[in-house]
């Protein structure tokens, strides 16, 4: 197939667009290499496959909307995978229209990009931040999420809802995958293990959050990357079992439309998870203690039923695997 995938510079999707690869399908890869981090660590994810020849890259904005318009008019996807969002919980507080322009205008002209080319399929990322104030554990997709506690949440949970109304109003099969608490090689500097790591190797202090005592379904890379590739072969269809009566957010009765959690079933505690980490790198971390953070949950856990049934497959790499698999890239990519 022909895919785009918004986010390649990322580190989910670059993992993705590796896999689709491997497997043989065509990707066009489209993003924007913006500076909310490093840009030189963006550039080095992309090395990896930007001369592969079933690939190709747009290096725009998805808040540009004629730069999206082209990149469907030229390229003809068959189906799309949207990964490009401004990440990170907390920055959305200093920067909330950054936020919108990329997650909500931007989704737009995805979701316009899909309607004009009657693409097959969309999948695109969610969070399991929208679930915020649920505290229902473990937490399914056929609970309520109105209750997000951070504007990033808020714009994913926008998407989910944008994506319903264009799958009703244009017959566009859509999925949203709410991603639980991604780590791996190749992750995002401003992401929790990658913090640890820096600091502790560098014999700097690392703020831990409520006291280390949140727990997380961490999540390998890799089993995310399944995940999506097997959500973008199986298209969803409209529930028949649907009730309006008693309306189901996992799925429609008017819409070729799901969503699905994708994490791993066995949530961690974070003081475990630098206890791992510590054995991994070899040395002890220095923790100040801090109280939990605004916008951030005591925990999240995932439950996959719906994944397992929909595609055959839950996620699995363990956090001791997980973690050592990251140090032994960071220690190779920053030669420590």
């Amino acid at each position: 197939m022909k895919v785009l995938v918004t986010g390649t510079a990322g580190f989910i999707g670059s993992h993705v667009a590796l896999k689709l690869l491997e497997r043989g399908d065509h990707v066009v890869g489209f993003d924007s290499l913006n500076d909310y981090y490093d840009v030189r660590l963006k550039k080095a994810r992309l090395a990896r496959f930007i001369e592969h020849p079933r690939y190709t890259h747009i290096h725009a904005d998805l808040a540009d909307r004629a730069a999206v318009e082209s990149a469907f008019a030229t390229h003809k996807p068959q189906r799309v995978i949207n990964l490009a969002a401004q990440a990170g919980v907390r920055y959305a507080a200093e920067n909330p229209y950054i936020y919108v322009a990329s997650n909500v205008t931007g989704f737009l002209h995805i979701l316009e990009g899909c309607r004009q080319h009657a693409v097959e399929h969309l999948v695109f990322a969610s969070t399991s931040s929208v679930y915020g104030a649920n505290t229902a554990m473990p937490f399914s997709e056929h609970q309520s999420a109105e209750h997000p506690l951070t504007l990033y949440a808020a714009t994913k949970k926008a998407n989910e809802q944008m994506a319903h109304s264009y799958a009703h109003l244009y017959g566009i099969p859509s999925t949203g995958l709410r991603f639980f608490t991604v780590y791996g090689p190749w992750g995002r500097p401003d992401m929790a293990l990658f913090l640890f790591t820096k600091a502790m190797l560098a014999g700097e202090q690392i703020k831990v959050f409520n006291h280390g005592k949140h727990k997380r379904s961490f999540t390998y890379v890799d089993d995310i990357v399944e995940g999506v590739v097997r959500t973008l072969d199986n298209v969803p269809g409209k529930n028949a079992d649907w009730n309006g009566a008693a309306p189901d957010p996992a799925s429609s009765g008017v819409a070729p439309y799901r969503l699905y959690n994708i994490g791993n079933e066995q949530p961690v505690e974070l003081l475990h998870y630098i206890e791992v980490l510590e054995q991994c790198l070899g040395c002890k971390a220095r923790m100040e203690m801090l109280p939990l953070q605004a916008g951030d949950v005591p925990d999240t856990e995932a439950d996959v039923t719906e994944l397992i049934q929909s595609v055959g497959y839950a996620p699995k790499i363990s956090v001791a695997t997980g973690i050592a698999n990251f140090v032994s890239w960071y220690r190779d990519y920053y030669r420590e």
